[in-house]
Formats: C-alpha cells, sequence, structure tokens
C-alpha cells in the first residue's frame, strides 16, 4: 500500500467513526441515567478531539507530500 492509498483509507475509517459517533449522542437520553450519560458525551467528545487531531496529521503529511511535487 503507498501512501495516498493509506491517507485515504485512513480518512475513510474516519469519516465511518463520525458517523457511528452521530449515532451514539441521540440514544443515551433513552438511558435514563445522568452519570451514565454525562460521562458517555464525555468519552465521545474525547474520542472526537482525538480523531480530529488524527485527521488534522493526515492532512499535514498530505500537504507536505504536494508540497514536495512543486
Amino acid at each position: 500500500m503507498d501512501r495516498t492509498t493509506a491517507i485515504a483509507q485512513i480518512r475513510e475509517a474516519a469519516k465511518n467513526i463520525v458517523l457511528q459517533f452521530m449515532k451514539i449522542h441521540p440514544a443515551l437520553s433513552a438511558l435514563n441515567d445522568a452519570e451514565t450519560q454525562g460521562t458517555c458525551i464525555k468519552c465521545v467528545h474525547e474520542m472526537t478531539v482525538q480523531l480530529e487531531m488524527l485527521k488534522k496529521q493526515i492532512g499535514k503529511l498530505e500537504r507536505s507530500d504536494e508540497s514536495t511535487l512543486l
């Protein structure tokens, strides 16, 4: 697998993870437990932050690859 393919694969996986995260939040209210809901919201937020950092790093790598082509 080359770098371009790897970047595309990581981007696609990150997109799918985000779509799954979007399903969690609406379901939390059905738990009817404020403590559990709060903890879960915090966890999803932290995972989202980490995922965004991953995407940012991949974008930075991709931009550096593009600048070497010039």
